[in-house]
């Protein structure tokens, strides 16, 4: 665990900002390159940590630019940033030269600007001696999209933030932090408990308590983002072209948000049945696994793990991976492997004990079995034993345990439903 006493995030939203002010952030921005530029000039090659940066450029940032006296600070303090970077690639052997600034992009902190979270807006710093700018924030309308948890909430202070121009829209990238938990349950859990999640190509997930996790409507809308991106590349305008840059952030945006509200799922599937971690299939050569799964764009599955991981490291559970062999072929009920007994994409009959069930789901399982499994190997063990049922725990040696009758802090059968 990083020695960081705060759990850090990032909240991606789309701004609604008027024509003026439009015009007024783009001069901010091209006054802050400037700055950058004239601290990375000054101090390349001399000093690189941000109290030195700061003492040599600051006045020159402020003679030369008409940044305020707090931005003109921040970025004495992005060019220190990126020139430690380069000092780095160079130790490694990589070439890297002085950081220069072409980005129409900027940094803010809580004194440059404001969130105001009940009406879903923020206030901006701009240069010189204008007003600031007041922008909307476009957040999601239901409040599944990941946004809504660090805007809304109280445990969640805004920290610093950066502000983007592409593809014709402005991006604020809203920097998040709030402080660790004390208590971390990989280090206290005895007999603790995991969640088995699959991924698969009609579900983007399913976990070993059946909640299943549709692709289908996924689906449908990135193949009419495909539909209407072929239409305007066979139009070829200047202005279809334009359009096509912005529909491509479009998608991305939108495939991101729906990667975050599976991640919340999970994880909420994970709290709801007291698991102590999150276990997933192994990563590498997944898309090969799955070369049909059409909800996945090359990015997708590393995002929507490490979406995962950090949410469940804000809550002290671990995320971990196991071996994919044979957790589609092999039976979760009698452990017979055998490749007949998964006869389609979704279906799993087993050939020795007859179990049918859905492919995914008994994949699921698998995963947090071969997990446990492995663990009782291990010599550095996190104490977890069994695995999570919609209607109990299961454990490699001692089989199926129900909850108690009594139990009333597992989900409703409509909560473990497909989402």
């Amino acid at each position: 665990m990083s020695g960081d006493e705060y759990c850090r995030r990032t909240a991606i939203t789309r701004l609604s900002v008027s024509p003026t002010d439009e015009s007024l952030l783009r001069e901010t921005i091209s006054e802050w390159k400037e700055g950058c530029q004239i601290a990375s000039d000054k101090a390349w090659e001399c000093c690189h940590s941000k109290s030195d940066v700061q003492q040599l450029a600051y006045d020159d940032i402020r003679e030369q630019t008409t940044l305020g006296s707090q931005h003109a600070i921040l970025a004495c303090h992005q060019a220190a940033d990126n020139i430690k970077s380069c000092i780095s690639c160079r130790r490694d052997g990589r070439k890297a030269g002085k950081p220069t600034y072409t980005s129409p992009t900027i940094t803010y902190d809580s004194r440059t600007m404001t969130v105001f979270p009940e009406k879903e807006a923020v206030s901006l710093t701009t240069h010189g001696n204008h007003s600031r700018v007041r922008a909307d924030l476009v957040l999601p309308d239901d409040d599944d999209g990941y946004q809504h948890q660090y805007v809304s909430s109280e445990a969640w202070e805004s920290t610093q933030s950066t502000l983007h121009y592409r593809n014709g829209e402005w991006y604020l990238h809203l920097g998040f932090r709030k402080h660790r938990p004390h208590a971390d349950k990989t280090e206290t859990t005895e007999n603790g408990t995991v969640l088995g999640v699959d991924l698969g190509v009609n579900e983007i997930a399913v976990t070993s308590t059946a909640r299943f996790f549709s692709a289908g409507q996924l689906n449908h809308d990135r193949r009419e983002f495909k539909r209407v991106r072929t239409d305007l590349q066979e139009h070829g305008s200047r202005n279809a072209h334009r359009t096509l840059e912005s529909m491509r952030g479009r998608e991305t945006e939108y495939v991101t948000h729906v990667l975050h509200a599976v991640a919340n799922g999970i994880l909420q599937e994970a709290l709801n049945y007291d698991c102590d971690g999150i276990v997933f299939e192994e990563l590498d050569g997944i898309r090969r696994r799955l070369p049909n799964a059409a909800w996945h764009s090359k990015w997708a599955f590393d995002r929507l793990y490490q979406y995962v991981q950090y949410k469940a490291e804000s809550e002290g559970l671990f995320v971990d991976t196991t071996s994919p062999k044979n957790t589609s072929k092999r039976c979760a009920e009698c452990g017979f492997v055998h490749g007949a007994n998964r006869p389609s994409r979704d279906r799993f009959d087993c050939q020795n004990c007859e179990t049918r069930n859905h492919a995914d789901y008994n994949a699921a399982k698998n995963v947090a079995e071969m997990y446990l499994r492995r663990e009782q190997q291990s010599s550095c063990r996190r104490g977890v034993s069994q695995y999570a049922l919609k209607s109990g725990t299961v454990s490699p040696d001692q089989g199926f345990t129900p909850y108690p009758a009594e139990s009333t802090d597992k989900p409703s059968p409509q909560q473990s439903q497909r989402a």
